[in-house]
């Protein structure tokens, strides 16, 4: 019975990794899907968000080939869907394992560029991927083509051991990429995960291997065969979840944890990289009345008055121009010297407003948006200066004079007026939207409260 099932599959410790397998997945989608439905992260058409769907789905392929191609399930009939080749080539080799890595590779190799180089990289992930793709493809090539499979799947110490050093090379691949990043001072933990995923993907991967290989020469030994395959299988379902918890690639989604319960969220790129917000209380703001007579871009200073306006553009559908103008507004406040948060402040608008098809895409030249996709130093000071000029030229011809005639700038003479009589009394403070103090946590909480209902209340 035992021979039997050795052979042919069903064991008891078979349906045990199966089972396994099928919760390592699950688990694996839970920590890509359930952040981003939670915390209603934004689709974007970037690799941030298309690399770690292919993750999901060569994690999937990966699974179910090593199911297939070690005869886990008893399966008596014959299809063609259970094709060798198929299976324990094609799909868990350049579909599975080798697509898995090559995420992780192109992932890595994005780092290098954008923190090392200070640059874009200079061939697109989508070119990128497939191109560290093509050694599985090439070898899978080769097998397919010499046919070195018996019936059970496997290919002899003829053909494992250069497989298995596929394996290797790739794992190499990422380490000498993350080798490379090791000094930068990355802000959300990415080189501190990276080597985390590696450490324990590197003794994943040679737990893999080792049963890998007896698994495809010692064929003749039931119990090693069984019990191979079920660490085979078990390794690679934690394989893929360990893999997958590394979030490189979306610094704010990386400070989303289902484990962690915090107070506050993160709703900028700005409050993530700690650059002074301006939703705090202080007792000593200068209080300054907006005149309607000033100029936009000085009027635009003023937190209260910028705050009315979005609110403003976003009735209008336009208010990507003012996100925009306070995004940059942030990034201005960086220091040169501090390249690490420059860099992610600028690529977090790059990708939020300037590449074609973001989430807030301004109307911008073709000219001027080419000049800051194909820039040579993410940190220059000027990188977003003439995109800023067509952005405040667009403000003023589209928004500003229906501006001061729109329900909002009353409402924020009300608010002023408020706020005039409280300056009387030593205090200021802007509106509670931006506000990143909330509840017991905020030290003039109290009396906040009590001056705020009392403006507001009738007479």
């Amino acid at each position: 019975m035992a021979n039997e099932c050795a052979k042919t599959g069903g064991c008891p410790s078979d349906y045990v990794a199966v089972a396994i397998s099928v919760i390592c997945f699950f688990v694996l989608l839970s920590r890509s899907v359930l952040p981003c439905l939670i915390h209603k992260a934004p689709r974007t058409n970037s690799s941030s968000f298309w690399i770690p769907v292919i993750q999901v789905v060569s994690s999937f392929n990966l699974l179910f080939s090593i199911m297939m191609s070690v005869n886990l399930l008893r399966i008596r009939t014959k299809h063609w869907w259970r094709y060798c080749y198929l299976w324990a080539v094609w799909i868990e080799g350049p579909l599975g394992f080798g697509l898995l890595m090559s995420c992780r590779i192109t992932q890595a190799f994005q780092l290098y560029f954008i923190f090392v180089k200070k640059r874009l990289p200079p061939v697109k992930s989508y070119i990128f991927l497939p191109l560290v793709l093509l050694p599985w493809i090439f070898v899978s090539a080769i097998i397919h083509a010499k046919r070195p499979l018996n019936r059970q799947c496997h290919m002899g110490p003829r053909w494992t051991f250069p497989v298995a050093g596929l394996h290797a090379f790739y794992v190499l691949a990422l380490i000498a990429f993350t080798r490379a990043v090791r000094h930068v001072e990355f802000r959300f933990d990415e080189l501190r995960d990276l080597w985390k995923g590696i450490l324990v993907s590197a003794t994943s991967i040679i737990i893999w291997v080792t049963a890998f290989v007896l698994n495809e020469i010692y064929d003749e030994i039931s119990w090693l065969q069984v019990s191979s395959r079920f660490v085979l299988l078990v390794t690679g379902g934690i394989l893929v979840v360990v893999f997958f918890s590394i979030s490189s690639n979306q610094p704010l989604l990386s400070q989303i944890s289902l484990k962690k319960r915090e107070q506050f969220e993160f709703q900028r790129m700005g409050q993530a990289l700690g650059i002074p917000d301006s939703g705090l209380l202080f007792r000593k703001e200068e209080f300054r009345p907006v005149d309607p007579n000033e100029p936009l871009d000085k009027l635009l200073l003023n937190k209260r008055f910028r705050q009315s306006f979005m609110e403003f553009a976003d009735s209008c559908y336009a208010g990507e121009t003012l996100h925009f103008y306070e995004e940059v507004y942030d990034h201005g406040k960086i220091p040169v010297d501090d390249s690490t948060r420059r860099i992610y402040m600028a690529r977090h608008i790059m990708e939020k407003f300037i590449v074609a098809g973001a989430e807030m895409e301004v109307n911008l030249s073709h000219k001027t948006r080419q000049e800051i996709l194909t820039t040579q130093d993410l940190t220059h000071p000027d990188l977003f200066k003439n995109a800023l000029n067509e952005v405040m030229q667009l403000i003023k011809m589209n928004l500003v004079r229906d501006y001061w005639s729109s329900i909002f700038f009353i409402k924020f003479k009300e608010v002023e007026s408020c706020d005039e009589a409280m300056h009387k009394e030593g205090w200021s403070f802007s509106s509670p939207r931006l506000s990143s103090v909330q509840g017991s946590d905020d030290p003039f909480y109290q009396e906040h409260m009590s001056k705020s209902s009392r403006c507001s209340s009738p007479g």
